[in-house]
């Protein structure tokens, strides 16, 4: 398998206008070879960029739009997802609209990370494909930046506080009058929303077989989204423990072992595709990219600073 440095001196050797994205699409191409089915990767440039426009939002739908164009959707699908999550409202739309082409035949690859709502689009998938550095999140809603079980866990505190020792009162009303009006219902309709769409895809795909995919689905969801399980929303889930929870999730070092191409197996050209797209984001302007296994892609970039470029006069 090319290596972290050896796909960086292949980029740096091919002389050719735009090297990273070639390098990134040849092998995206091999993995096609190995599945026989479409792959879409949806990565975002979190790592390298985090101020920039890196989270799920309702923009992704037109690049997606892009990927699936000329596909045969009768050969399933292959994503290949590493983001940290984003707008519930859009992760769900992508969703919806990805099974409304490919149906239950949706696999989701994870070579490194899909936290929060990318998460919650891996479980939406009839199976999750990672290795042993890969890790999914917690699914539990965030308000700005807030973990919005912990916003109702903390004012709980303070009615159990304030009955305790009615003179805490004073120091509990200054924690709390943060809060705006109608902010702890919000609160709890974003977790039930959550939870509720998340349970769907699960009794409807991946626990679909199961003999009771409802309960299944709930113990799966009582610790993903429990803030109280997971401790924080930054949490690394890995394999073992997904499969400890019954999430269909498939070892990608068990998988194809034929070697085609420069790959000598399935494992080596999904962690190659990774180490390309991570090469894109430190060497481009690139924050977020999704593109198929033909090469049509859309890539977003880091807006130019207009007023920073100087003036010739």
């Amino acid at each position: 398998m090319p290596n972290w440095g050896e796909v960086l001196k292949e980029i740096q050797g091919m002389r050719i206008d735009n090297p990273l994205d070639t390098i990134r699409r040849k092998y995206l191409a091999t993995m096609h070879k190995y599945t026989e089915r479409n792959i879409i990767a949806y990565y975002s440039g979190f790592l390298q960029k985090p101020q920039g426009d890196v989270a799920i939002n309702d923009s992704d739908k037109n690049a997606l739009m892009q990927a699936v164009c000329g596909l045969d959707k009768t050969k399933g699908l292959d994503i290949i997802l590493h983001t940290p999550g984003g707008n519930t409202a859009a992760t769900e739309s992508i969703v919806n609209y990805l099974r409304s082409l490919f149906g239950n035949d949706i696999r989701a690859f994870i070579p490194q990370i899909a936290m929060s709502a990318g998460t919650m689009i891996a479980l939406s998938c009839k199976e999750i494909v990672m290795g042993k550095q890969s890790n999914i999140g917690p699914i539990d809603p965030q308000f700005g930046g807030m973990s919005c079980a912990a916003i109702i866990e903390e004012f709980q505190n303070a009615v159990s506080g304030i009955k305790a020792d009615p003179a805490s009162a004073p120091l509990w009303q200054v924690i709390i009058s943060k809060y705006h009006p109608t902010f702890l219902g919000d609160c709890q309709k974003a977790i039930d929303w959550s939870e509720k769409i998340v349970t769907d895809w699960l009794c409807t795909n991946m626990l679909a077989d199961s003999e009771n995919p409802s309960e299944d689905a709930k113990r799966i969801i009582d610790k993903l989204g429990s803030h109280k399980e997971t401790y924080t929303h930054a949490k690394h889930i890995h394999i073992d423990e997904c499969r400890g929870l019954g999430i269909s999730a498939v070892p990608l070092e068990t998988l194809d072992n034929r070697s085609i191409d420069e790959c000598k197996d399935l494992q080596d050209c999904v962690l190659t595709i990774h180490h390309t797209y991570m090469h894109t984001f430190s060497n481009s302007n690139a924050v977020k990219i999704v593109e198929n296994h033909l090469g049509s892609a859309m890539i977003m970039n880091i807006p130019v600073n207009v007023s920073a470029v100087p003036v010739k006069v």
